[in-house]
C-alpha cells in the first residue's frame, strides 16, 4: 500500500498506532477536510450539481475518501487550504457555530484508504476511496535544505479545490476571489467551506430533533384501556 502512495502519487506515508498502521501525512502534497461521511455525500453531490447539471459527468470535487467505520470523510485540498478555512468560516458567517467540520494540514494525518483496484475484499475493515485519486494529484513536497523535513509543495496539484485571490494578497473578502480551484475541475475553496459548513449544520439539526423526538416519546405516559 505505501509503495503505491509513495512511488505513484509522491505522498508521505506514515506509520501511526500499535499495529503501525499507514497513514498519509496532510499539509504536504494535500490538506484535507474532515466532516460527517452524510454531510461529506451531500456536499459532493452538491457542487456536481451545481457545476454540470445534465447529463454524464466527471465528478468535480478532489479526491474523497470514507473511514473505515463508514462514519467519517475526507475531501483533499490543495496544501496550505488548511489555515485558510476558520477564516473563512467566520467570512461566511459559521465561525462560533458547532459544525463537526476540520481542517487537517500540516502536522496532521488522514488512514491511508486501500488503493484503487485493489481486491474487494481488502476494503473491509479499511478506509476506502469513494473518488480516488488518480495522476493529476501527484504532488511531490519541496526538499528542506539540510535534509530537514519536507516542506509544502510550492505548486498545488492540479484538481485540487483551492483559495485564489486577485484582490488585496491575504484578504479574503478581496474583490475577484476565483470561482474555479487548482485546476482540473476542482471547485474555489470557498465554494467547498460553505457547502461543506451548510451540510454539517444540517445533519447536527437533524441529529439534535431525532433525538428530541426520542427523548419526548420515552416521557410519553402509558396508556391503560
Amino acid at each position: 500500500m505505501a509503495r503505491f502512495y509513495e512511488e505513484t502519487l509522491g505522498w508521505t506515508v506514515l506509520r501511526e498506532g500499535a499495529g503501525g498502521e499507514p497513514v498519509l501525512a496532510t499539509g504536504l502534497a494535500f490538506d484535507a477536510l474532515e466532516l460527517p461521511a452524510r454531510a461529506g455525500r451531500a456536499v459532493a453531490d452538491r457542487l456536481d450539481r451545481a457545476d454540470r447539471p445534465a447529463g454524464p459527468h466527471e465528478p468535480v470535487t478532489g479526491p474523497v475518501a470514507l473511514s473505515a467505520d463508514r462514519s467519517r470523510m475526507w475531501l483533499l485540498l490543495a496544501p496550505g487550504s488548511a489555515e485558510e478555512v476558520p477564516g473563512l468560516l467566520d467570512w461566511l458567517e459559521w465561525g462560533g457555530i458547532a459544525l463537526d467540520l476540520d481542517a487537517l494540514g500540516a502536522g496532521r494525518a488522514i488512514p491511508a484508504p486501500i488503493p484503487p483496484r485493489w481486491p474487494v475484499l481488502a476494503a473491509q475493515g479499511a478506509a476506502v476511496w469513494l473518488r480516488p485519486p488518480g495522476p493529476a494529484h501527484a504532488g511531490r513536497p519541496d526538499a528542506a535544505p539540510g535534509g530537514g523535513p519536507a516542506r509544502p509543495a510550492r505548486s498545488a496539484p492540479a484538481g485540487l479545490p483551492a483559495l485564489r485571490l486577485c484582490g488585496v494578497a491575504g484578504e479574503v473578502g478581496a474583490a475577484g476571489i476565483g470561482t474555479g480551484g487548482s485546476g482540473g475541475g476542482a471547485p474555489d475553496l470557498v465554494r467547498l467551506v460553505d457547502a461543506a459548513a451548510a451540510e454539517c449544520h444540517r445533519v447536527r439539526l437533524a441529529r439534535g430533533l431525532a433525538r428530541g423526538i426520542a427523548a419526548g416519546a420515552n416521557r410519553q405516559p402509558l396508556a391503560f384501556s
